[in-house]
This record gives C-alpha cells, structure tokens and sequence, in this order.
C-alpha cells in the first residue's frame, strides 16, 4: 500500500521544523512557506485570510500530492509588512477568533446541558 503509516501524517520527526520559509526573488516582498503535516484545512484557511488582509497582494496554497501531508503557502505583500509578519498576524486573529468560537461554544454547550436537567426533573410530577 502507497498510504504512509497514520501517525507520519501529523508527528514531526526528530530536528524537522514545522513550517520553513523560502523567498521567491523573482518576485517583490515574496515568500514560500512550506508547512509540513499540513493539508487542505490549513491551507485554504490561512490563504483565504491572508487575501482578506490589507497589506497582502496574493496569497495561495497548493498540495503536491494526497499522500504527502505538505502545504505550501505563498505570500506576496505590498512591501509594508514582509510576507512572514503577514502571516504571523493572520495566525494570532485566527487563533484569536477560534478562541472566541470556542469559549461561545462552551457556554451554549452549558446552557443545553442546564436546560436538559431541567426538562428531566420535572417530567416525573405529571405536568
């Protein structure tokens, strides 16, 4: 079988580096970033937010290969920021928003399992 053994896809060998940067010097303010035990999810969502930052004139990513859990992402600036400090601040406002989706998400969670405890205590007087 072609498929590499599960725990390749996400556990990074010994000395290996999560995400390594290359800059593209056929093009202005431009960067590779090659992250490693990545795919599509992180992909897609950290290009389509850098194409939603002010600074950032393209952002892209492509996977080689299925089998091949590698990322690469490329970032081009306007030159007011480097291509690694855009990338650093999408990372920090998504962490950021996921933070907040969570915590919203705990507290609704509280709130069901409140309200369930509710509905099962008075179903036993008949009403």
């Amino acid at each position: 079988m072609n498929a590499p053994d599960r725990f390749e896809t996400f556990l990074l060998g010994d000395g290996e580096k999560k995400i390594t940067e290359t800059v593209v010097t056929s093009m202005s303010n431009c960067s590779d970033f090659l992250l490693k035990k990545e795919d599509h999810t992180l992909g897609n969502l950290l290009s389509e937010y850098l194409k939603r930052a002010d600074k950032v004139l393209f952002a892209a990513y492509k996977v080689a290969h299925p089998n091949v859990a590698e990322v690469l992402l490329r970032v081009q600036t306007d030159g007011t920021i480097t291509p690694r400090e855009a990338l650093i601040s999408t990372c920090k406002l998504l962490v950021s928003q996921l933070g907040h989706t969570g915590r919203e998400f705990q507290k609704e969670l509280a709130l069901r399992q409140f309200a369930d405890q509710g509905d099962q205590g008075g179903a036993g007087d008949g009403l």
